[in-house]
């Protein structure tokens, strides 16, 4: 498979893009900046956003604008950029990470400490009436989170485990039965970001290990495609069908970076994809 450099860019921390079907672009941030950016394959035309913040993670809203997970909570972003807090709740040394919208319209938002101690991070279900619901709350790097074609099962990955899990989704959109799909070998890099395919195929990005790979339903390893970047750090699928996968990188943390890192690259043809819904809120 081929890989393409969609966008040249030097993002520190590239991260989290997501496919806005109504505005036919690609969302993605670049944390450390406190930057959010959108991206138009078919026009090239880009836009660059702003935060306050640290910016973990920006997703689109069912009625426009963006939902952000940051360093100090859950914001909303309108379609005229006005900016409001869906929940506010910080905690000294910790800043949001990766999130993702379930099929009923909720955000699962992950958060971590910057110092990435064990256990300093969490997982918070939000509806879309902001009601906040903690998932799981000893996790260190919260990262990818997604749901297979039929929404009955939700795949997440907390970085340092190298696992990617598994838990069944009862009827009221909560997760339940968490157990390993699939755990990444010593020397291979770390989980980061993920997707799933409309085969019900799960891709992760591998921080520090330079490629994406491909794991059955099933958690058998069906493919793995090498990058040109160090720290590939998550993965969408998006474009013309949901065809094209698009995965950002980062530049953070390394000594000698090359002209690549940090880019948005796209592997053509890769997919189909599934549709990411909006948040409700």
């Amino acid at each position: 498979m081929r890989v393409e450099t969609a966008l040249r860019a030097s993002a520190e921390l590239g991260e989290g893009p997501t496919w806005d079907t109504a505005a036919g672009r690609l969302i993605w941030v670049d944390i450390l900046a406190s930057r959010v950016h959108t991206f138009g394959p078919s026009t090239g035309h880009r836009t660059l956003m702003s935060t306050e913040q640290h910016v973990g993670a920006a997703k689109p809203r069912a009625g426009g604008g963006v939902v952000v997970n940051l360093r100090d909570g859950v914001g909303l972003y309108d379609a005229d950029g006005r900016f409001s807090w869906l929940r506010r709740d910080p905690v000294p040394g910790r800043r949001g990470n990766d999130a993702a919208v379930a099929p009923d319209g909720a955000l699962w938002a992950g958060t971590v400490r910057y110092d990435e101690a064990a256990g300093g991070g969490d997982l918070v279900r939000y509806a879309p009436d902001g009601t906040a619901t903690t998932v799981l709350d000893d996790v260190t790097v919260s990262n990818g989170t997604g749901w297979s074609p039929d929404g009955t099962l939700m795949y997440y990955v907390d970085t340092p485990t190298r696992r990617i899990d598994v838990f069944d989704v009862r009827d009221d959109g909560s997760a339940t039965g968490r157990r390993p799909l699939a755990r990444i070998d010593e020397g291979a890099g770390f989980p980061d970001g993920l997707t799933v395919d409309a085969d019900g195929c799960v891709w992760v990005a591998l921080w520090d290990g330079g490629a994406v790979r491909r794991y059955t339903p099933e958690g058998a390893l069906d493919r793995v495609v090498t990058l040109p970047v160090r720290r590939p750090t998550a993965c969408a699928f998006g474009g013309t069908g949901l065809r094209d996968l698009y995965i950002t990188s980062a530049r953070v943390g390394l000594p000698a970076p090359s002209p690549q890192d940090g880019s948005l690259l796209v592997l053509p043809e890769a997919g189909p994809g599934l549709a990411q819904p909006p948040f409700g809120g």
